[in-house]
């Protein structure tokens, strides 16, 4: 996982074909995230899965339902919203994920992820009740999950549109522990170019949907 640059994040509430799943897998990324902000169910999920476990690469589940969570995938990822208002996605899910399945995951495989949502202006802002942050918020926060609390990763998602660039690398330099991720507003593969050298891992999602031969165009040669 340390060594990832790149990851398609797929939503199990989104069409997406048999074919495009093939080339997704096939395409030279480190690994497969399955997650989504709503409308995530156990049987989409295992649906995504049973399509994508064929390919030989790394296959994620992000939580964010309790009751979707489908067994044999390689790594469960739980994410930890620092920006919520709400303790439900700071602490309890957390909680929850260890409470049920804590016993049936071997240690190496289940994470945690210090999230930062940044656009207010996506679902999973508004669906996590976060609260805005300036850029000392968020640099505040890299901190925290590298010194305070330390966790295994740092995910700023900006979610739908690209983040600042100059702040990117500011939150770089904070973190040397801590994998960096990046989620949001990769639209070329000169700006997937840009990204990458300034984080450790880049997801990359809405594009799937939206410009599918981009998306492909986004991973390293």
């Amino acid at each position: 996982m340390k060594n990832w640059k790149h990851a398609f994040k797929l939503d199990p509430n989104k069409d997406i074909t048999e074919e495009e799943i093939r080339r997704v897998c096939e395409s030279g990324t480190d690994a497969v995230i399955v997650g989504g902000t709503d409308g995530v169910t156990f049987d989409n999920v295992w649906n995504l899965f049973e399509q994508i476990e064929p390919y030989d690469v790394p296959l994620v589940l992000e939580i964010s339902d309790m009751e979707a969570v489908v067994p044999g995938f390689d790594y469960y990822f739980v994410p930890a919203v620092l920006n919520s208002k709400d303790k439900t996605w700071v602490l309890d899910m957390q909680h929850q994920a260890m409470k049920l399945y804590g016993d049936m995951v071997e240690e190496q495989l289940i994470f945690s992820e210090g999230y930062c949502i940044v656009n207010e202006e996506a679902k999973a802002f508004r669906k996590t009740n976060c609260f805005p942050v300036t850029e000392e918020d968020i640099l505040a926060y890299a901190r925290l999950v590298e010194q305070l609390f330390p966790l295994p990763i740092f995910y700023l998602e900006y979610s739908g549109k690209k983040g600042d660039t100059s702040l990117i690398q500011k939150v770089s330099e904070e973190l040397s522990r801590t994998q960096f991720f990046y989620g949001g507003g990769i639209q070329s593969r000169e700006e997937a170019e840009e990204i990458q050298g300034m984080v450790d891992t880049m997801i990359v999602g809405n594009i799937i949907y939206e410009d599918f031969e981009t998306a492909l165009q986004t991973v390293p040669e």
